[in-house]
């Protein structure tokens, strides 16, 4: 293979220790090459940042396992131009099955120029990334644990959640904490409503009869305090994102300028992609690396396969919640495309060609600095009269 990298290296990572490979110029005019093994410790990663240093290394490469990169990555990324490849695109050829075999094969890929680069986010993108996808999994737990709770409840016969629509809101966690507190007369209870919800007393007084008892307490209680927890938990997330944010507060505005997509979506999906188009050459790059556009897999003449492609699942989840918030926006471009595409291909697919014009739009967005300009919800109308008619 042709040498298009002279000095190239490449890391085998795993949890304990990285096996190094580096190519350089031989002394006969041939290629020698060196391998090592280092600790994953921050001191043996220092000395492997050292070991290549000394050859003159410029280019590392190593495959995404895990998260087991992330701190290898940490302590080279100031140092050398790194490149963190997809392991199902280096795979083995048959009898290259060590860890030093492994080196190897990627650092000779490596030298030849035959690896294509995962997209890495820049260190602020990549610490707010940290910061939205763990409020994403409290905010998750919270709903796991209000589910829960009417469980709970169920068991005891009490049907408040027939009755008020939040039983987490002011009046149904006053009625909870006084049931928990040892109250159980429903005449009592039925008083704790506020607002609304007062109107509908006769039919608390009949839902909140059941069988609570000591048990219920302890089981109940224990969600609640849980639920408090997790409300502690997403409001001091949100407030460090809030400040981690900031920087980048005009993309976030920005982003909000398209329907359906809410502050703490747009969080989300900058955390994800980040702001910097220049990393995907076009739209098509952006929506293929998010796993949002059909998948192309053609074999003598045949397609076989229009299965997407695996993205980001954190990404998926915040464009899911913004194409859905979006067919419901009226008179709406992303609505008129969703109403159109539905009854020909589903539900499920038209709801992924909404979220790829999102990308679509979101990709010149931030490639021009213009603000979202919705085309309408009677442009396909126009677009096509006789049609329509």
């Amino acid at each position: 293979m042709e040498t298009v990298v002279e000095r190239p290296a490449a890391l085998d990572v795993h949890k304990e220790h990285v096996t190094a490979c580096v190519r350089v110029p031989g002394l006969d005019g041939g290629r020698e090459q060196q391998v090592a093994e280092f600790a994953t410790t921050v001191a043996g990663l220092l000395t492997l940042r050292d070991w290549l240093a000394a050859y003159g290394v410029r280019q590392v490469t190593m495959e995404a396992t895990g998260v087991f990169w992330k701190p290898v990555w940490a302590v080279l990324e100031d140092e050398f131009e790194l490149l963190l490849v997809n392991a199902r695109h280096v795979k083995q050829v048959p009898g290259r099955k060590t860890d030093v075999k492994d080196a190897e094969w990627l650092c000779q890929l490596a030298e030849a120029g035959l690896l294509r680069s995962s997209f890495v986010p820049p260190k602020p993108i990549r610490a707010l990334r940290n910061l939205t996808r763990y409020r994403k999994t409290q905010i998750q737990e919270r709903a796991r644990e209000a589910n829960r709770l009417h469980k709970a409840l169920e068991d005891t016969g009490i049907k408040l959640d027939c009755v008020a629509t939040n039983i987490l809101g002011k009046s149904g966690r006053a009625m909870l904490d006084a049931l928990v507190a040892g109250t159980t007369d429903p005449e009592v209870l039925a008083d704790l409503a506020r607002g609304r919800l007062r109107a509908k007393i006769p039919a608390l007084r009949e839902a909140l009869e059941g069988r609570f008892d000591h048990l219920h307490a302890v089981w109940i209680g224990a969600i609640l305090n849980h639920l408090d927890f997790l409300d502690e938990q997403i409001s001091g997330l949100t407030e460090a994102i809030g400040e981690q944010i900031a920087p980048f507060e005009q993309a976030v505005e920005l982003l909000c300028t398209i329907p359906g997509v809410q502050r703490r979506t747009a969080e989300v999906i900058v955390s994800e992609i980040g702001i910097d188009m220049s990393v995907f050459p076009t739209a098509k790059h952006l929506a293929s690396w998010a796993g949002q556009c059909p998948g192309n897999d053609q074999s003598a003449g045949k397609r076989r396969s229009g299965h997407t492609r695996k993205g980001s699942k954190w990404l998926k989840i915040a464009l899911d919640e913004a194409a859905l918030a979006a067919t419901r926006t009226k008179g709406s471009y992303l609505q008129a495309q969703y109403q159109r595409l539905r009854p020909r291909i589903g539900h499920s697919r038209a709801l992924l060609a909404v979220q790829h014009s999102m990308l679509v739009a979101y990709w010149h967005m931030f490639s021009t600095g213009e603000t979202h300009h919705d085309l309408g919800g009677n442009y396909f109308r126009k677009r096509d009269p006789e049609r329509t008619t």
